[in-house]
């Protein structure tokens, strides 16, 4: 369980000032510590309409996001609060108190529209705060949700009539909450009670007409209809006399009113329980870390005056985390074979083995880790290096034992070494003793255990050197006739070819083994990265569908309205899903 971040009160995200949007450290900085999963909840709308006492509400507190008591502007940029989710376990509540809109002492309108653009990417439950009803002109001061694909790219490259799909938006945008403030109406319709949330859809059909005025009526609509497909809504009483409104965060509940209390209380209820993680395409959770990182890649795209795009900041993001996911995968690696392998090993299949193990669980690591890997570039960096650190192992082992071999046969040898200097065997009979002694502690050596993969060729090389020595013990040994000691040449000779011929077959043995050990990594690799498309595909497919089923909502809604066109338009979406979704999506396997 990852430690909860403390954050006794709000802390700016985002800074407004003098028009430029620049991100605060100190915020990023939490946000980089904020391991659990993060549920989002941003709030929009004008200036002085009560958005920050709902989210210190969410906050469990009374202070904390700035409320003001006059009519202007109070909170500017964006405002950050990090608390412990109070029903998801292991999960962050980040809320997002934005400053208000149509605030008349900035002059300008483009700040907001980037505001309201933000909040709808960071978020994962996207609330609209509102004084009043559902009129016309509650439409028009939402006049931002039309801009916004103008504001917002989903890809990097639209489609071939350089018009993005509004599936393309769905897939990423986060769920509509509009809260109604001071609400005075009674929620019926057609003599009969009716929901809020049947309030909002009543509020969203459109008009039939072709005129400007129809088509200014309906923009707005359409376009949270088509952005938006779940929506809820929740009606406010005024919480208490206009008078006391500016001491609302030194009132307590029994001195509101019992309604706004009570809808309030429900209004939290549904954001604890149905506001869902952040989450990006692929079914990837976005942390602390993630959240940290599009933050910034949004701000700087907007900064250099370039649209926000969530495509490219996804693989930003994905290229710094398989980047990561790469080195803790060789971490991993390197601390399960510090732990298993004892250098040296008594043949190179043992330490092949271990090998083999340990790649199995990094490449597993990193899988868990890593998303997005575009050619699967960091797949094969991964590879790479995991061969690398085989081969540096496999030099390491005859090392281990070349050191091993080479200090047991001094240590076992040099008596005898030390009585050829004395004289020992150059007398009559003594080339015979000497071979006998020679044999005798060959045997010797080759008893002693873990001497591992060079124990043969090690004693051959040193033999080899020691040759000389052999033959001037045999050229001076008196008993023995030319003859003798001709076939001696030759019988050491023999012995010699018969050491070399099986020190070749063990190399022979040791490369196939090596062989066999490269095909088996590759297989892994790509055994594992098959199962992780096919868990992409699965999860995408789920995406489409939950996609697709609300675009035939809204196709059969349009339908029953009678706009046809409008539904034509739709079910030309509908048909581009359903193709995709027919398709087999192809990948590149590792090469």
């Amino acid at each position: 369980m990852e430690s909860e971040i403390c954050m006794p009160a709000p802390v700016c995200l985002i800074e407004n000032t003098e028009g430029q949007l620049v991100v605060n450290q100190e915020a990023l900085e939490i946000l980089s510590a904020t391991k659990n999963p993060l549920v989002v909840v941003a709030i929009v709308g004008l200036y002085r309409t009560g958005k920050s006492y709902l989210m210190n509400k969410l906050a469990g507190k009374n202070k904390g996001f700035s409320l003001g008591s006059t009519v202007q502007s109070h909170t500017k940029g964006i405002w950050m609060w990090c608390v412990p989710h109070p029903k998801k376990p292991d999960h962050t509540l980040v809320l997002l108190d934005t400053e208000g809109l149509g605030d008349v002492e900035k002059g300008d309108n483009q700040n907001d529209s980037w505001i309201f653009a933000l909040a709808i990417l960071l978020s994962s439950t996207f609330v609209y705060n509102s004084m009043g009803t559902i009129n016309q002109q509650a439409m028009d001061q939402l006049h931002y949700v039309t801009e916004l694909s103008d504001r917002i790219r989903a890809k990097s490259s639209p489609n071939s009539n350089g018009v993005e799909d509004s599936a393309d938006f769905v897939s990423f945008f986060p769920d509509f909450v509009w809260t109604l403030r001071d609400f005075s109406l009674e929620l019926e319709a057609d003599g009969r009670p009716i929901t809020a949330d049947e309030y909002l859809e009543n509020s969203l059909k459109l008009k039939q007409g072709t005129t400007q005025n129809d088509q200014n009526f309906n923009l707005p609509r359409l376009c949270i209809r088509k952005f938006f497909p779940k929506k809820k809504c929740f009606i406010f009483d005024r919480p208490t006399h206009r008078k006391k409104l500016g001491q609302l965060e030194t009132l307590h509940d029994n001195e509101l009113d019992p309604e706004f209390v009570q809808q309030a209380t429900v209004f939290c209820s549904y954001i604890f329980s149905k506001s869902k993680t952040k989450t990006l395409s692929g079914g990837i959770k976005v942390n602390g870390p993630r959240l940290e990182k599009l933050v910034e890649t949004y701000v700087d795209a907007i900064s250099r005056g370039d649209l926000p795009c969530m495509e490219n900041a996804v693989l930003v993001l994905a290229q710094i985390e398989n980047a990561a996911a790469v080195q803790k995968a060789i971490a991993h690696y390197d601390q399960k074979m510090s732990q298993m392998v004892q250098l040296p090993t008594e043949t190179l299949q043992e330490l092949l083995n271990l090998h083999r193990a340990c790649e199995k669980e990094a490449i597993e690591l990193f899988m868990k880790n890593s998303f997005k890997d575009v050619d699967h570039l960091c797949q094969k960096d991964l590879a790479a290096q995991l061969e690398k650190k085989r081969d540096d192992f496999c030099k390491r082992n005859v090392q281990a034992s070349t050191d091993r071999c080479s200090d047991l046969l001094k240590e076992i040898f040099t008596p005898l070494e030390d009585a050829v200097k004395q004289g020992v065997y150059s007398k009559p009979g003594g080339y015979r003793l000497f071979i006998q002694e020679t044999q005798e502690l060959k045997r010797k050596y080759l008893q002693i255990p873990n001497k591992g993969i060079q124990a043969e060729e090690v004693l051959q090389a040193y033999l080899k050197t020691k040759e000389s020595m052999t033959d001037a013990i045999l050229q001076t040994d008196q008993t023995l006739t030319e003859k003798e000691k001709e076939i001696e040449v030759e019988r050491v000779k023999a012995e010699s070819a018969q050491a070399a011929t099986k020190l070749l077959e063990e190399m022979q043995i040791k490369n196939q083994q090596m062989m066999e050990q490269k095909e088996k990594s590759h297989q892994e690799h790509v055994k594992q990265l098959t199962e992780k498309m096919e868990r992409d595909r699965v999860q995408w497919l789920e995406e489409q569908e939950k996609i697709l089923a609300l675009k035939l909502q809204e196709q059969a809604r349009l339908l029953k309205e009678g706009f046809q066109n409008e539904s034509k338009r739709l079910h030309t979406e509908i048909q581009n899903i359903q193709r995709s979704m027919e398709k087999p999506r192809k990948f590149c396997l590792l090469s």
